[in-house]
C-alpha cells in the first residue's frame, strides 16, 4: 500500500491506494501547510510544517493530528521539516525544522523537546538575508540530512543562501560564491554520495563535492526559475524538475504557466514532459516527489491535480481522485510518499 501526503495552501490531503482506488481524506483544515517530512524508520510517523499554526505530528498514518513543540518552537511560522535518515543511539531520528525568520531547531525525541541550532544563526551572510515578497523576513526553505553522512545537513534560506555543518550542526560553513543563491530544494541520494542537486530561483545546479564546487547543466532548460525537484530512488541521472519564467509566473494563479522538465539518462540534455501533465497556462508550479520504494516511481501535484508516472517520468496520468473546484486555485506547498 502506498500512502501520500500533500500540503494544500489551507489543508493536508491524505492519500492511501487500495484494491479500488485511492482514499482521500482531507485533515488540518484553516492551517497552512508548508512541509511534510516521512520518518521512514518509526512507521505511520509524519511531521507537518505550518505557517502561522505551528508543528504537527502524526502517528497513524494521518488519520489524527496532534499539535507539537509549543513549548520548544517559540515561533509557529514553521516553514520547513526534515527527518534524518540515520537512526541515533535512542529509537528516535533526529527531526529538523526551520522558520520565518530563520531559525533552526532539532529534536532527539520525536519532538518532545527541542533545541535551537544556535550557531546557525552567527552566519557572515545572515546580514543580507531578504525574502522578497516579505523583504523584511526571511526563512529556512529547505533542510537537508545528507542520506549517506549522519553529520551532514545542508540548509536552505530562500533568496539568501545554501549553507551546510559536518559536525551535525554544532558549527556551520557559509555559503560560496558559486553556489545557489536561492535553492527552493535540495536533495542527496544514497547511490552518488557527495552529490547534490539545488533547485533554485537562479537556475539548477549540481555538485560532486558536496557543495564545494557548482555546474549548472541547462542545455534544453528552456525556463530557468526552477522550483519542484525529484530525482528517481535507483538512478541518479533521472532527474526531474519543475520550472517557469519567473517566481510570478510559478506562483501566482493569475500569471500561472509552468512546465515539467526531465534530463535524459546521459545528464546532458533536458526535454519538457507534457504527456498526461495539465497545459502549462494556468498551472502553477508542480511540486515533484520520487517514490522511495518503487523503481521509475514520481508523483506530481499542482493546481489541476495529483498525477503519477512510473516510467520515469516520460509520460504521466492522473489519479482518479475527486478535485473540487477549490483546488483549482490552490497553491501546494509538499507533497511525500510514505508506506
Amino acid at each position: 500500500m502506498t500512502s501520500l501526503i500533500a500540503a494544500m495552501q489551507n489543508s493536508v490531503l491524505v492519500l492511501e491506494s487500495s484494491k479500488t482506488g485511492w482514499k482521500v481524506r482531507e485533515n488540518l483544515k484553516g492551517t497552512h501547510p508548508k512541509g511534510i517530512a516521512f520518518d521512514h524508520r518509526i512507521s505511520k510517523t509524519v511531521y507537518c510544517s505550518t505557517f502561522g499554526e505551528g508543528l504537527w505530528k502524526t502517528e497513524d498514518s494521518g488519520q489524527t493530528w496532534n499539535s507539537i513543540g509549543k513549548k520548544g518552537l517559540s515561533n509557529s511560522n514553521i516553514i520547513s521539516v526534515a527527518v534524518s535518515y540515520h537512526k541515533e543511539h535512542n529509537r528516535f531520528s533526529k527531526v529538523y525544522v526551520g522558520t520565518e525568520p530563520s531559525v533552526l531547531y532539532v529534536s532527539s525525541d520525536g519532538g518532545q523537546s527541542w533545541e535551537i541550532m544556535s550557531e546557525f544563526k552567527n552566519l557572515g551572510s545572515s546580514k543580507s538575508w531578504s525574502f522578497p515578497p516579505r523583504p523584511w523576513a526571511h526563512h529556512v526553505r529547505w533542510i537537508e540530512p545528507d542520506v549517506n553522512n549522519a553529520n551532514y545537513i545542508f540548509v536552505a534560506i530562500e533568496a539568501g543562501a545554501l549553507v551546510k555543518s559536518h559536525d551535525g550542526g554544532r558549527t556551520w560553513i557559509d555559503r560560496t560564491d558559486q553556489s545557489p543563491y536561492d535553492t527552493h530544494i535540495l536533495v542527496t541520494h544514497k547511490k552518488a554520495p557527495k552529490r547534490l542537486y539545488s533547485a533554485a530561483g537562479d537556475g539548477y545546479f549540481e555538485s560532486y563535492d558536496y557543495g564545494e564546487s557548482w555546474n549548472c547543466p541547462t542545455e534544453g532548460l528552456g525556463h530557468r526559475y526552477i522550483y519542484g525537484l525529484a530525482v528517481d530512488s535507483t538512478n541518479p541521472q533521472n532527474v526531474i524538475v519543475s520550472a517557469s519564467l519567473t517566481a510570478l509566473q510559478a506562483h501566482y494563479i493569475k500569471n500561472a504557466e509552468s512546465f515539467v522538465y526531465r534530463r535524459s539518462a546521459d545528464g546532458e540534455k533536458w526535454d519538457v514532459v507534457s504527456k498526461g501533465l495539465p497545459e502549462p497556462k494556468g498551472t502553477i508550479i508542480t511540486i515533484l516527489a520520487s517514490n522511495p520504494f518503487n523503481s521509475g516511481e514520481f508523483f506530481a501535484i499542482n493546481n489541476r491535480g495529483i498525477f503519477i508516472s512510473t516510467d520515469f517520468g516520460v509520460s504521466w496520468k492522473a489519479l482518479d481522485i475527486p478535485w473540487p473546484k477549490k483546488y483549482l486555485v490552490q497553491h501546494p506547498w509538499a507533497i511525500e510518499i510514505g508506506k
